[in-house]
């Protein structure tokens, strides 16, 4: 495992496209938080505290619509309940001699494509890395928050639109390359592609929320995955 300083330079490296990613997806957020009323401060508060893009969409959905604080909590923790799969795995990747306070940083650090990123380096997780992407992604999730809400109504609907495509773009950078050359895996994310458009199409399983869709895909294909496709210890450290 690399050195802390080596290891933060190569997560502020592979970090550039997240923040920059999350620099436009947020604009289209800082928009509609000053949309709903909240202040610039605000918005910006919420970004760089919370950190989750769907949830954060979520709740300034929920603030515009008077929405109780049991109904937003509980929002929130079904949406983001996600990020519990994320940071168990993470922590299969870390050395058990961890420090707490380093688990701590990384979990409140812990995005979609953080995630992807971290957990796709080879061997131990060194906590410097993900470090080094964070140090890029929020800020840019927070400086784009701020741009939205300042000057969003300057911008004709048809660009913020185009913005929030960012994302999903970002995310297939992060899940096609690993894909390359690996059949296994290559079909886990179609299959994945594919229960996610059922979930969206089947009568009862619309009403499911998105983090509830996350966690039972994610439990279903990976435990079929994980019974099938074992992966040996040396090539799960490697």
């Amino acid at each position: 495992m690399m050195g802390n300083l080596a290891a933060w330079k190569k997560g502020v490296i592979d970090g550039i496209p997240i923040g920059l990613g999350y620099l436009s997806v947020s604009f289209s957020f800082g928009i509609i938080a000053a949309t709903a009323g909240l202040h610039i401060i605000e918005a910006v508060m919420m970004s760089a505290t919370n950190f989750t893009s769907a949830g954060q969409f979520a709740g300034v959905t929920l603030i515009a619509s008077s929405a109780l604080l049991m109904e937003m909590a509980l929002t929130q923790f079904i949406i983001n309940s996600r990020y519990f799969l994320m940071s168990a795995a993470l922590s299969q990747k870390m050395d058990p001699k961890t420090s707490m306070v380093h688990r701590i940083i990384m979990a409140f650090g812990i995005t979609d494509e953080v995630f992807g990123v971290s957990v796709a380096v080879k061997g131990k997780l060194n906590p410097y890395y993900t470090y080094g992407v964070m140090s890029v992604a929020l800020p840019g999730w927070t400086l784009g928050t701020f741009l939205g809400a300042y000057s969003g109504d300057l911008l004709p609907p048809s660009i913020v639109s185009a913005l929030s495509i960012a994302l999903y773009g970002m995310l297939l950078a992060v899940i096609l390359p690993p894909a390359k050359g690996n059949n296994i895996l290559s079909a886990l994310i179609i299959i994945s592609m594919v229960g996610s458009w059922l979930f969206s199409q089947v009568p009862y399983l619309q009403n499911i929320s998105s983090g509830v869709k996350i966690i039972l895909l994610t439990f279903i294909i990976a435990g079929i995955a994980a019974a099938l496709f074992p992966v040996k210890g040396e090539a799960r450290n490697g």
